[in-house]
Order: C-alpha cells, then structure tokens, then sequence
C-alpha cells in the first residue's frame, strides 16, 4: 500500500517538476488540458486552501494564455531573480541572502547519501527547488525509502522556505498561471506533508520549532569556518 501511494506521490512530483523546470510550450499546454490538470493530481483538493489552489489553477489554464507572456515571466522568476524571488533555498536562509550558502552543501551531501548529484552545479546549484523537489520524487520511487527521512526533508528545507518563495511569486509574477502554480505546489507540499505524518505517526513540528533548529544548524557551520589571522613573522619571508 504504502509503495502505491508513494509512487503516486512520484507521479504528481514529476508533473510539477516539470512546469517549474523550463519554459512553457505549446504542447504541455494542450496536454495539461487534455488530463484537467490539475484535479488528476494523486494529492486531491481536500481542505479550502487546497480547493482553491486547484480552482485557481484550473482557471489560470482555461483562459487564454501567451507563450510568450509565460516565457517573460518563467525567466523573471527563475532565471534572473526580477522579483526578488530566489528559487534557491541558501538566499532564502542564510543572513546574507547569497546564494551557494551552507544549505546548498548541505543538500549536496543529502543527494550524495542517496548515491544521486546534480547533473551540473555550474548550471543550477544543488539547492534549487528542482533538484530539491526530483529528489523527493526520486525516494518516493527507492524500495527502501524512509518516510521520516521524506518527513525531516521537507520540514528543514524545501517545505520550509517554499511558502516564502511561493507567496512573494504570488504577488509579483504577471501572469496567472505561474501565480496559480506556486500556490498549488505550496498546496501539494503541505499535503504530501500530512501523508507523510499519517504514515509515520510522527507529529508535524510548529514553524518556530524548525527556524530554531535551522538557525542553530546554521550557526554551527559559521562557528566551524574559523577566520584567517595573519601574524607578522610566523610565515613567508622574514625581511
């Protein structure tokens, strides 16, 4: 049962993944209407946050839309950062608001723990809500996957920073399909959430409880990097 429902889960991922992963074409938007996207989803619209996420995104669908208008706002919001609206999770995180921070490394390490790396760093950092989300998607299809692991991922990372990235979109993007998107994968998170938890039984820790323990996390590291001090006369020439 429990590789069933996880293998949906996979499913609805790899459709997410890919409408945050390139441009919109012409093809996928015939194809999203062909399924009614997004009502096939696994995930149902159960609560009224959710109701409206799928209406919205089914709306956004119906109506006429632009190529050329959704490909002007795919690159403002993850290509070149127009909207303040980083979609790598070291921006959002660390006080510098920089990208290839210490959650980047740290999820590096995570997809090495599973025998997986992105394709190319140089190209799109380990961090990117992409390659956070083709990881889920890839441990929901592992037979030995560990759904508290799944729990503990989302609650530090992707689901942690999302609804930030999803919210500031929301209020920025020109169109009202990438707008509908980042509400309904906001949505979806948090369901797949609660699945999680039913699966486990492990209760889903307060917001406040993980910042606290994102921070403390982040403050080891920086404690870690110890600053370089130069003192006269221990190295190099000595004239």
């Amino acid at each position: 049962m429990a590789n069933e429902l996880f293998a949906a889960l996979a499913d609805d991922l790899a459709q997410l993944i890919r409408l945050h992963d390139r441009e919109i074409d012409a093809d996928v938007l015939v194809a999203l209407r062909q399924v009614d996207f997004p009502h096939q989803l696994a995930l149902t619209a159960s609560e009224a946050d959710g109701v409206q996420a799928w209406a919205n995104m089914a709306a956004a669908l119906a109506g006429p839309l632009s190529l050329d208008d959704l490909a002007a706002d795919f690159a403002a919001i993850y290509l070149n950062n127009q909207y303040a609206s980083s979609p790598y999770e070291s921006v959002w995180l660390t006080d510098d608001h920089l990208a290839c921070g210490a959650p980047m490394f740290e999820l590096r390490a995570i997809y090495a723990s599973a025998g997986w790396q992105a394709a190319d760093w140089r190209q799109r950092f380990d961090d990117h809500l992409v390659l956070q989300m083709q990881y889920l998607q890839r441990q929901f299809l592992t037979p030995a996957v560990d759904p508290e692991n799944l729990q503990s991922f989302l609650d530090d990372h992707l689901g942690y920073w999302f609804p930030d990235f999803a919210r500031q979109v929301s209020m920025r993007c020109r169109t009202s399909f990438y707008a509908a998107l980042v509400e309904l994968t906001h949505v979806w998170l948090q369901q797949c959430r609660s699945v999680l938890a039913d699966v486990t039984g492990r209760e889903t820790p307060t917001r406040d409880e993980v910042a606290a323990r994102i921070n403390r996390k982040l403050a080891l590291d920086k404690a870690e990097v110890a600053p370089i001090r130069f003192m006269p006369g221990q190295h190099g020439p000595s004239w």
